[in-house]
């Protein structure tokens, strides 16, 4: 079957530019913006950036402007569907209830990690971090 685009790699890119995108980034930051610039690397240039953070069926979002990121750091790269983006089954809040609900979130997991690494420890197994320091 012949391929009828004939950009290649990170070219491909060139066809969202001035498209609404969403982009997942290693640290699980996700960015929501307008593609404006891309480059060999896959280094992006979003424009009317925000941050969009989950927690549950909630969500806020954090203004950021103009934001630069290394191709590196992008896992996941997909145009935002505007139909889809108006009927989405989360409820918006505001940005200081959304980062309260991640703070709460992530102290949720961290509690329940030193359960997990106390138990372990009480059946005489280490996690990985924990042999490291030993030696």
């Amino acid at each position: 079957m012949e391929d009828l685009n004939p950009l290649h790699g990170t070219a491909h890119l060139l066809e969202e530019v001035d498209k609404k995108l969403m982009v997942l980034l290693r640290d699980g930051r996700t960015l929501i913006g307008y593609l404006r610039s891309v480059d060999q690397f896959a280094n992006l240039v979003l424009h009317r950036t925000i941050e969009r953070i989950h927690v549950g069926n909630e969500y806020g979002d954090i203004p950021r402007g103009v934001f630069i990121i290394r191709g590196e750091n992008v896992v996941l790269l997909g145009e935002i569907d505007k139909e889809r983006e108006q009927n989405l089954p989360l409820k918006e809040i505001s940005v200081e209830e959304i980062l309260d609900c991640q703070r709460r979130e992530q102290e949720q997991k961290q509690e329940k990690h030193k359960l997990i690494s106390k138990a372990l420890k009480e059946r005489g197994l280490a996690e990985n971090n924990e042999i490291a320091e030993e030696f």
